[in-house]
Protein backbone atom coordinates (compact mmCIF):
# COMPACT_ATOMS: atom_id res chain seq x y z
CA UNK A 1 0.00 0.00 0.00
CA UNK A 2 2.80 2.42 0.90
CA UNK A 3 4.50 1.80 -2.45
CA UNK A 4 1.30 2.43 -4.35
CA UNK A 5 1.25 -1.11 -5.77
CA UNK A 6 -2.10 -1.78 -4.10
CA UNK A 7 -4.99 0.65 -3.85
CA UNK A 8 -6.00 1.35 -0.24
CA UNK A 9 -9.65 0.84 -1.12
CA UNK A 10 -8.83 -2.76 -2.04
CA UNK A 11 -6.44 -3.49 0.82
CA UNK A 12 -5.96 -0.79 3.47
CA UNK A 13 -2.72 -0.55 5.39
CA UNK A 14 -2.40 -2.07 8.87
CA UNK A 15 -2.30 1.45 10.29
CA UNK A 16 -5.65 2.30 8.67
CA UNK A 17 -7.19 -0.93 9.95
CA UNK A 18 -5.87 -0.28 13.45
CA UNK A 19 -7.22 3.27 13.31
CA UNK A 20 -10.63 1.98 12.26
CA UNK A 21 -10.51 -0.53 15.11
CA UNK A 22 -9.76 2.19 17.66
CA UNK A 23 -12.59 4.34 16.32
CA UNK A 24 -15.12 1.48 16.33
CA UNK A 25 -14.02 0.18 19.71
CA UNK A 26 -14.02 3.66 21.23
CA UNK A 27 -17.54 4.43 20.03
CA UNK A 28 -18.83 1.06 21.25
CA UNK A 29 -20.04 0.16 17.75
CA UNK A 30 -17.84 -2.92 17.48
CA UNK A 31 -18.93 -4.26 20.85
CA UNK A 32 -22.62 -3.82 20.01
CA UNK A 33 -22.40 -5.63 16.67
CA UNK A 34 -20.05 -8.35 17.88
CA UNK A 35 -22.04 -8.91 21.07
CA UNK A 36 -25.31 -9.40 19.16
CA UNK A 37 -23.68 -11.89 16.80
CA UNK A 38 -21.98 -13.73 19.67
CA UNK A 39 -25.29 -14.27 21.45
CA UNK A 40 -26.75 -15.78 18.27
CA UNK A 41 -23.72 -18.00 17.81
CA UNK A 42 -23.94 -19.28 21.37
CA UNK A 43 -27.68 -19.95 21.08
CA UNK A 44 -27.36 -21.77 17.78
CA UNK A 45 -24.24 -23.67 18.84
CA UNK A 46 -25.79 -24.78 22.14
CA UNK A 47 -28.86 -26.07 20.32
CA UNK A 48 -26.70 -27.88 17.75
CA UNK A 49 -24.51 -29.36 20.49
CA UNK A 50 -27.47 -30.76 22.42
CA UNK A 51 -29.10 -32.23 19.32
CA UNK A 52 -25.86 -33.37 17.69
CA UNK A 53 -24.46 -35.11 20.76
CA UNK A 54 -27.85 -36.57 21.73
CA UNK A 55 -28.71 -37.93 18.29
CA UNK A 56 -25.14 -39.07 17.68
CA UNK A 57 -25.17 -41.09 20.90
CA UNK A 58 -28.64 -42.47 20.21
CA UNK A 59 -27.96 -43.57 16.64
CA UNK A 60 -24.51 -44.88 17.52
CA UNK A 61 -25.69 -46.97 20.47
CA UNK A 62 -28.84 -48.28 18.79
CA UNK A 63 -28.03 -49.51 15.25
CA UNK A 64 -31.69 -49.94 14.37
CA UNK A 65 -32.24 -46.20 14.83
CA UNK A 66 -29.27 -45.52 12.57
CA UNK A 67 -30.71 -47.75 9.83
CA UNK A 68 -34.01 -45.88 10.00
CA UNK A 69 -32.58 -42.36 10.04
CA UNK A 70 -29.44 -42.70 7.90
CA UNK A 71 -31.18 -42.15 4.56
CA UNK A 72 -32.84 -38.91 5.66
CA UNK A 73 -29.63 -37.64 7.26
CA UNK A 74 -27.58 -38.27 4.14
CA UNK A 75 -30.24 -36.53 2.06
CA UNK A 76 -30.27 -33.36 4.18
CA UNK A 77 -26.56 -33.15 5.07
CA UNK A 78 -25.22 -31.93 1.66
CA UNK A 79 -27.69 -29.01 1.52
CA UNK A 80 -25.83 -25.76 2.40
CA UNK A 81 -27.27 -24.03 5.47
CA UNK A 82 -27.74 -20.77 3.55
CA UNK A 83 -30.07 -22.61 1.14
CA UNK A 84 -32.47 -23.03 4.06
CA UNK A 85 -32.69 -19.28 4.62
CA UNK A 86 -35.91 -18.67 2.62
CA UNK A 87 -37.70 -21.47 4.49
CA UNK A 88 -36.20 -20.36 7.80
CA UNK A 89 -37.64 -16.86 7.30
CA UNK A 90 -41.06 -18.33 6.47
CA UNK A 91 -40.99 -20.64 9.47
CA UNK A 92 -39.39 -18.43 12.13
CA UNK A 93 -39.68 -14.88 10.80
CA UNK A 94 -37.00 -12.45 9.78
CA UNK A 95 -35.62 -11.79 13.26
CA UNK A 96 -33.82 -14.04 15.75
CA UNK A 97 -35.50 -17.37 15.09
CA UNK A 98 -34.37 -17.77 11.49
CA UNK A 99 -30.79 -16.75 12.30
CA UNK A 100 -30.46 -19.17 15.22
CA UNK A 101 -31.96 -21.91 13.04
CA UNK A 102 -29.37 -21.40 10.28
CA UNK A 103 -26.51 -21.33 12.80
CA UNK A 104 -27.77 -24.45 14.58
CA UNK A 105 -28.25 -26.27 11.28
CA UNK A 106 -24.74 -25.39 10.11
CA UNK A 107 -23.19 -26.53 13.40
CA UNK A 108 -25.30 -29.65 13.83
CA UNK A 109 -23.87 -32.00 11.21
CA UNK A 110 -20.15 -31.65 12.08
CA UNK A 111 -21.01 -32.37 15.72
CA UNK A 112 -23.40 -35.20 14.90
CA UNK A 113 -21.10 -36.96 12.42
CA UNK A 114 -18.11 -36.81 14.76
CA UNK A 115 -20.10 -38.14 17.72
CA UNK A 116 -21.58 -40.92 15.60
CA UNK A 117 -18.17 -41.93 14.26
CA UNK A 118 -16.73 -41.90 17.76
CA UNK A 119 -19.45 -44.23 19.03
CA UNK A 120 -19.21 -46.57 16.05
CA UNK A 121 -15.43 -46.84 16.39
CA UNK A 122 -15.61 -48.30 19.88
CA UNK A 123 -13.08 -51.12 20.10
CA UNK A 124 -14.91 -54.37 19.30
CA UNK A 125 -12.84 -56.16 21.93
CA UNK A 126 -14.56 -54.07 24.60
CA UNK A 127 -17.95 -54.83 23.05
CA UNK A 128 -17.31 -58.57 23.09
CA UNK A 129 -15.91 -58.41 26.62
CA UNK A 130 -19.02 -56.59 27.83
CA UNK A 131 -21.20 -59.29 26.27
CA UNK A 132 -19.17 -62.08 27.86
CA UNK A 133 -19.33 -60.41 31.28
CA UNK A 134 -23.00 -59.55 30.72
CA UNK A 135 -22.29 -55.97 31.71
CA UNK A 136 -25.41 -53.76 31.95
CA UNK A 137 -25.86 -51.61 28.87
CA UNK A 138 -25.96 -48.41 30.91
CA UNK A 139 -22.65 -49.20 32.62
CA UNK A 140 -21.04 -50.20 29.33
CA UNK A 141 -22.18 -46.99 27.63
CA UNK A 142 -21.15 -44.71 30.51
CA UNK A 143 -17.77 -46.31 31.26
CA UNK A 144 -16.63 -47.53 27.84
CA UNK A 145 -18.50 -46.04 24.90
CA UNK A 146 -18.83 -42.39 25.91
CA UNK A 147 -15.32 -42.02 27.43
CA UNK A 148 -13.86 -43.60 24.28
CA UNK A 149 -15.80 -41.19 22.08
CA UNK A 150 -14.85 -38.04 24.02
CA UNK A 151 -12.04 -37.03 21.60
CA UNK A 152 -14.50 -37.27 18.70
CA UNK A 153 -17.14 -35.32 20.64
CA UNK A 154 -14.64 -32.58 21.47
CA UNK A 155 -13.45 -32.41 17.86
CA UNK A 156 -17.05 -32.20 16.63
CA UNK A 157 -17.84 -29.37 19.02
CA UNK A 158 -14.82 -27.37 17.93
CA UNK A 159 -15.60 -27.85 14.24
CA UNK A 160 -19.25 -27.03 14.88
CA UNK A 161 -18.28 -23.80 16.62
CA UNK A 162 -16.29 -22.77 13.56
CA UNK A 163 -19.28 -23.48 11.33
CA UNK A 164 -21.46 -21.44 13.66
CA UNK A 165 -19.34 -18.35 13.04
CA UNK A 166 -19.33 -19.02 9.31
CA UNK A 167 -23.12 -19.28 9.27
CA UNK A 168 -23.85 -16.27 11.46
CA UNK A 169 -22.68 -13.70 8.92
CA UNK A 170 -24.67 -15.34 6.12
CA UNK A 171 -27.75 -15.58 8.34
CA UNK A 172 -27.47 -11.93 9.39
CA UNK A 173 -27.43 -10.68 5.81
CA UNK A 174 -31.20 -11.18 5.69
CA UNK A 175 -31.99 -8.54 8.30
CA UNK A 176 -30.78 -6.85 11.45
CA UNK A 177 -29.25 -3.52 12.35
CA UNK A 178 -27.07 -4.77 15.21
CA UNK A 179 -24.84 -7.61 14.05
CA UNK A 180 -21.54 -8.32 12.37
CA UNK A 181 -23.28 -9.24 9.12
CA UNK A 182 -24.92 -5.82 8.91
CA UNK A 183 -21.68 -4.10 9.87
CA UNK A 184 -19.74 -5.86 7.11
CA UNK A 185 -22.45 -5.26 4.50
CA UNK A 186 -22.75 -1.58 5.41
CA UNK A 187 -18.97 -1.10 5.31
CA UNK A 188 -18.76 -2.84 1.92
CA UNK A 189 -21.50 -0.63 0.49
CA UNK A 190 -19.61 2.47 1.66
CA UNK A 191 -16.27 1.09 0.37
CA UNK A 192 -14.87 1.17 3.92
CA UNK A 193 -12.49 -1.74 3.51
CA UNK A 194 -10.72 -1.02 6.77
CA UNK A 195 -13.98 -1.52 8.69
CA UNK A 196 -14.60 -4.76 6.79
CA UNK A 197 -11.21 -6.08 7.87
CA UNK A 198 -11.86 -5.00 11.46
CA UNK A 199 -15.07 -7.03 11.46
CA UNK A 200 -13.35 -10.06 9.94
CA UNK A 201 -10.47 -9.92 12.41
CA UNK A 202 -12.88 -9.46 15.32
CA UNK A 203 -14.69 -12.64 14.31
CA UNK A 204 -11.37 -14.45 14.09
CA UNK A 205 -10.23 -13.30 17.52
CA UNK A 206 -13.51 -14.12 19.26
CA UNK A 207 -13.69 -17.46 17.48
CA UNK A 208 -10.16 -18.28 18.63
CA UNK A 209 -10.99 -17.37 22.22
CA UNK A 210 -14.08 -19.57 22.18
CA UNK A 211 -12.13 -22.43 20.60
CA UNK A 212 -9.47 -22.11 23.31
CA UNK A 213 -12.22 -22.30 25.93
CA UNK A 214 -13.47 -25.53 24.36
CA UNK A 215 -9.95 -26.94 24.34
CA UNK A 216 -9.56 -26.10 28.03
CA UNK A 217 -12.87 -27.82 28.73
CA UNK A 218 -11.70 -30.81 26.69
CA UNK A 219 -8.62 -31.15 28.92
CA UNK A 220 -10.74 -31.00 32.07
CA UNK A 221 -13.09 -33.64 30.68
CA UNK A 222 -10.05 -35.74 29.76
CA UNK A 223 -8.97 -35.70 33.41
CA UNK A 224 -12.52 -36.70 34.40
CA UNK A 225 -12.38 -39.55 31.89
CA UNK A 226 -9.14 -40.86 33.41
CA UNK A 227 -10.43 -40.71 36.97
CA UNK A 228 -13.87 -42.05 36.04
CA UNK A 229 -12.69 -45.07 34.05
CA UNK A 230 -9.50 -45.71 35.97
CA UNK A 231 -7.59 -45.73 32.68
Amino acid sequence: VASGAVKPILLPSPADVFGAFLAMAGSGELAVHLGASMIRVLEGFFLAAVLGVGLGLGLGIFPILFEVADGMIQLIRPIPPIAWLPLAILWFGIEEGSKVFIIALGSFFPIFINVLDGIRQTDHKFVELARVLEAPRRKFVMQVVIPGALPFIAAGLRIGLGYAWMCVVAAELSAGMKCVGYMLTDARALAQTDRVLVGMLAIGVVGKVMDSALRALEKRVGKWKTSFTGA
